[in-house]
Formats: structure tokens, sequence, C-alpha cells
């Protein structure tokens, strides 16, 4: 078993390389926001869809942007507004007069990397038709249906302020991104870089790509072969069913504050942005720090919490918080 598990770090640490290349890259941009900037490649790397939080001016847009400059992609930014409709986002038959035929006309959903852009001000016909091509993959256009590109990959923002004409997204919508992400301010510091950095009226970023899709692709292959002991499956199983039946962990405080736990799909994503994480560290084996670095990512949106845990002003972080903290480390 150790010798696979030296043979699988080997080439973890040989195909990671490009991480590097990839974060210098996008840091020659972006100051800071080390974490934003981890997660946008533990997504990718992962094969998952990223809701980004955060009030206006923290660089999400310019963050994803970047990110796509820096690989070889198809960069799609969609403004969600609410006039929207399902058809132009994933296009539409067009009717053409000369021969009275119809032809189907693509969105902007057929690209590698697509920017949802404030997807809370869109109404639910608009997110769901989002939401479909990002769990099938495929879009139906009258009778033909198209695969999407490969990577395929959305980044969904969100303002947590200025909620008025805003289309919140169901709970069981929002499951459907892999990681939910909450930005924060720069400190003191970074934002004396930015302002030295970005105070131009000129200021246009070009990058040059970094990377091709296809190692994105063959990094995706190495990193299903990760090794993950049974320990630190089980341990994530008590982390989910935790979010489920408190009381079964003896975690009598939260019995009252979980509406609903986190969903299967919590278990199997934990997993693999575990993976992704400990590629990025250039390890071929999961240690139980990734699973709690990656944890809140995965789960903040998965946990709901009750009128009375709202009451006391407890939101799903903290509960979470405390499960990791209560929960054995294997």
């Amino acid at each position: 078993m150790s010798s696979g598990i030296t043979a699988i770090n080997e080439k973890v640490q040989k195909e990671s390389v490009f991480i590097k290349d990839l974060k210098t890259q996008i840091k020659s941009v972006i100051v800071g926001q080390e974490y934003l900037i981890d997660r946008l490649i533990v997504g990718i790397l992962a094969n998952g869809h990223i809701l980004i939080e955060g009030v206006p001016g923290l660089a999400k847009t310019l963050s994803v942007n970047v990110l796509s400059q820096a690989i070889d992609t198809k960069f799609q930014r969609i403004q969600f507004t609410p006039d929207l409709l399902p058809a132009d986002l994933v296009g539409t038959l067009v009717y053409n007069p000369k021969d009275g035929q119809f032809t189907t006309k693509k969105g902007p959903i057929f690209a590698n990397i697509i920017l949802a852009d404030e997807i809370n001000r869109a109404p639910a016909k608009v997110q769901s038709a989002l939401l479909e091509a990002m769990q099938e993959r495929q879009v139906t256009i009258g009778q033909n249906t198209f695969a999407l590109d490969t990577p395929f990959m959305v980044l969904a923002t969100q303002n947590p302020i200025e909620q008025e004409g805003t289309y919140p997204l169901p709970e069981a919508q929002v499951d459907r991104f892999m990681l939910k992400l909450k930005v924060n301010y720069p400190n003191k510091e970074e934002e004396h870089e930015i302002i030295r950095r970005m105070a131009q009226t000129n200021k246009q970023i070009k990058l040059k790509p970094v990377i091709q899709c296809q190692t994105i692709l063959s990094a995706r292959g190495v990193i299903d072969e990760i090794y993950v002991d049974e320990k630190i499956e089980k341990y994530i199983l008590d982390i989910v069913f935790a979010t489920r039946d408190p009381q079964a962990y003896n975690l009598t405080g939260l019995n009252d504050m979980i509406q609903y736990g986190a969903s299967p799909r919590a278990s199997i994503y934990l997993i693999i942005c575990a993976k992704a994480y400990a590629f990025m560290q250039g390890r071929g084996y999961v240690t139980p720090q990734d699973v709690k670095s990656i944890g809140m990512d995965v789960l903040r949106h998965r946990v709901i919490v009750s009128y009375e845990a709202e009451a006391e002003n407890k939101t799903s972080e903290d509960i979470i918080k405390n499960i990791f903290d209560e929960i054995e480390v294997p």
C-alpha cells in the first residue's frame, strides 16, 4: 500500500507543477485574496461550480476574468438582470423566411468558464435554465440537445446587500454549487498595493495563458487517483451525518438549531474537493486538515438553520465550526 501511495505522490508532485505558474499569473493582477484564488483553482480541478458572495468591489469578477485569461479557454460573462430570458442564456431557434427553416442560435452558455454576474437578479426561470445546464452539462434547444464544452465551469456572484429587485436562489438550487465562497475586504497593506496597481484612468488587463485546457483535464485524472484512507472517509461521513442528527454525536446544543442537514452531495464533494486541495499541495493522499480547510466552503450553503438558530443569531457557519471542533479527528 505504501509503495502505491509513494507512486501517486510522485505523480502528483510532477503533475501539479503548473499550479505555481497559474497562481503567479493570477497574482500578477490580483492583490491578496489568497482564499478566493485557491478556491477558484480547487473548483476547476474538482470539476465543480462556485457561488461567490461578497460586497461590490472585492475583485470577484476580476478574479474570474483573470483565471480565464491564465487558462487558454473560452470565457463568457453574463450580466443577470430582471428582464433576462432563458433563451438569452442557452440560445434559441431563429426562423429564416427565405427557406422556411429554423436554425439554432447558441447562447453564451456555450463556453468553458461562465461568469454569472449577480445571479440573484434574474428570475427563477433563468436561474433554473443555468442550473440545469450546470447539472446535466447539456442544453436542449428546440428538439436538439447539445453537449457543453469541457471543461465547463460556472462561477456565479451574488451581492449580500441591496436585496431590492433580487430573486434569492432556493436552497435546492444552491445545493448544485460545489462551493460557496464568502469574500471579505482586503487588509490595509493589500489595499495600499491595490491602489498603486489599479489607480489608473486607462488600466487594461491582458494576460497570456500559461496552461491549456488539456492540462486541467489531465490533472483531474490524477486527482481521481489520490489516496483517501477509510478513516478519512468515515471522518467525512461523521461530519455530514452530524449536520442531520447532531444528538447522535452528543452535540445536544445543536438539536434545535438545524432545520435541514447536508445532502449526500456534500459527502461526495468533500471527498473530491479534499483530493483537489491535496493535489494543490503536491500530495498524493488526503489528510484531515484538507477536509477541514475546504469543509466550510462545501457545507455553508447546505446546512439550513432553524428559526431558533436565527433567533439566537447563529449562522450555518457557526454550526459547522462547532461540528468540526467536536467531531473526533482520525
